[in-house]
């Protein structure tokens, strides 16, 4: 007879065994389009005066957020269904120095970060939520959408945002001003938070071309004097001529984290620091879909695991008898 001990190793190696081969077709991540469009965030060049916050909640028809007391401004401390883009502030000792690690301060900008292998759309069920295929830009589409929340889960950057206080909610996120109603993007124009930015710290244009001026932008060094874009990139409007202050962290957030981001970020603070999430290259989008699309498939991995205990406890059986 074989011991519990003997049995749950069995099963253990029988359902390995099972995997093993599947594991192995895991799909890659999805490469970004030629032809996709983003934003490049600098965390230096931001002044926290958050123009980009106001013209979001402008372009996208929603009030404020007054967190009590007798402020008349928009004070949101976080995304929400009623904030799809926010500036948070990150403050270390004193807080004296701007853009330093210890006794400092940055800001970071908070929007949908418009995934390359978005892990929303990866989980959405009924493709509620959707990538362009030329553009990149990944939207929410709230007539095909059954309130499941299920991207909420699927995004690592915790974007979506479902408006629980409504009787009828819906999900809510940034849809990079080309949603129905809006579609800025689509007739020539970029977005609005990039529009109005007054030192070009939040930058629209070519995912590519905004991926060469991060990197440019590595190579610099604390006393130099650049002339930064703003606006579009392909076409800016004018140059904020800037001395650089404190050299950048070499890493430009969205080149590779969980596949790429259209939306790029790049700072003199780590951006663990910022707050942004420990992820590695590899996608959400192609790990999940390599467990739904490939071992559950017609539920063939369960199938398989079974007939792989049921050879190993057949096998184990005949050799206790045969001892």
């Amino acid at each position: 007879m074989m011991d519990r001990r003997s049995f749950l190793k069995t099963a253990t190696l029988g359902t390995a065994a099972a995997c093993v081969s599947t594991v192995a077709e895991a799909r890659p991540n999805l490469e970004p389009s030629p032809e996709a469009v983003g934003m490049l965030y600098d965390s230096t060049l931001c002044v926290g005066c958050k123009a980009c916050v106001s013209a979001c909640k402008e372009t996208n028809s929603m009030d404020p957020v007054i967190h009590g007391g007798n402020f008349q401004y928009d004070s949101a401390m976080d995304l929400s269904s009623d904030t799809l883009n926010v500036i948070k502030v990150y403050s270390n000792g004193t807080a004296e120095v701007k853009d330093s690690e210890t006794d400092g301060f940055a800001f970071e900008k908070r929007s949908c970060m418009h995934c390359v292998d978005p892990g929303c759309v990866s989980v959405c069920p009924v493709t509620a939520m959707r990538k362009d295929p030329l553009t990149g830009i990944v939207t929410h589409h709230a007539d095909a959408c059954i309130g499941c929340r299920t991207c909420m889960g699927g995004c690592p950057y915790n974007v979506p945002q479902f408006e629980y206080d409504e009787a009828f909610g819906r999900i809510q996120k940034c849809q990079m001003c080309n949603q129905e109603g809006v579609e800025r993007i689509s007739k020539g124009g970029m977005t609005a938070c990039a529009e109005v930015c007054p030192t070009g710290a939040t930058l629209f244009g070519p995912r590519t071309q905004l991926l060469e001026e991060a990197k440019r932008r590595m190579t610099l060094k604390e006393g130099d004097t650049y002339n930064y874009p703003r606006g579009d990139i392909s076409k800016p409007d004018s140059y904020h001529e800037k001395d650089l202050e404190a050299n950048y962290h070499n890493h430009v957030w969205g080149e590779k984290e969980a596949g790429g981001t259209n939306v790029m970020h790049i700072s003199a603070i780590p951006f663990d620091k910022l707050g942004m999430p420990p992820l590695e290259d590899r996608s959400y989008a192609s790990m999940s879909e390599t467990l739904q699309h490939t071992l559950y498939k017609g539920m063939a991995l369960p199938a398989v695991a079974l007939a792989g205990l049921t050879y190993m406890v057949k096998r184990n059986k005949d050799k206790d008898g045969e001892e």
